[in-house]
């Protein structure tokens, strides 16, 4: 494991759950904000698989998507939070679950769904680690045990949330935002520069999911 991994692996494990350890802050309002927003959308109405995704490495998608997702589930909804980064996994950092098994040990038939998913401390927040590395993330991904995972999955949430790779990077991030209804895209403020930003909104669009929305990440 090289040095920045390590020097990653770290940062994720001390990613803060503001929208749980700090509710009170402007942080976690603003998420709320977010959620708000996406819950009176009428562009979202119709939303109930979201790909979340940011142009590159490092700008923050993950840990939006975790406290969103949290955000999501203190307001009554049932959601379940995917790490569908086959590549580079992270968010089973975030949560402390073992990621032995998960997206990938079912996609390739190793592990039956119900044996994979894991209950959080948040009530009505799920996680679905992404499992370990398999040969060929791309085509699992579009395959079609995705299609069905998707199709079962909806049935028993009201919100399912995929934390995907960067969109600039690989074609996982736009392959799974066409399976889903919608789009959020994630930037870093001081990070992410403006032709990178334009580039992964016209490779998203290109989906056949809508983008229905960017979200500014702190250069914090």
């Amino acid at each position: 494991m090289g040095i920045n991994n390590k020097k990653k692996i770290n940062r994720l494990k001390k990613v803060s759950l503001v929208a749980v350890n700090n509710q009170k802050g402007k942080i976690s309002e603003q998420y709320r904000i977010i959620r708000t927003n996406f819950l009176t959308s009428i562009d979202c109405k119709n939303s109930q698989t979201l790909t979340i995704t940011s142009p590159n490495q490092e700008e923050g998608k993950s840990t939006t998507a975790a406290n969103f997702a949290i955000s999501l589930a203190q307001q009554g909804k049932k959601v379940l939070l995917v790490d569908a980064d086959l590549r580079n996994s992270s968010m089973h950092y975030i949560f402390k679950v073992d990621n032995s098994f998960g997206l990938s040990s079912l996609l390739v038939g190793e592990r039956e769904l119900e044996y994979i998913i894991n209950k959080t401390e948040i009530n009505g927040l799920d996680f679905l680690p992404s499992g370990p590395v398999p040969n060929n993330p791309a085509e699992l991904l579009g395959s079609k045990k995705m299609e069905l995972f998707i199709n079962t999955v909806i049935r028993q949430y009201d919100i399912v949330l995929f934390d995907t790779p960067a969109v600039l990077e690989v074609a996982d991030a736009k392959i799974i935002a066409n399976l889903c209804d919608g789009i959020l895209l994630v930037i870093r403020w001081g990070k992410t520069k403006s032709n990178e930003a334009k580039d992964a909104k016209k490779l998203l669009e290109s989906a056949s999911a809508k983008l229905l929305g960017v979200i500014l990440n702190s250069k914090e």
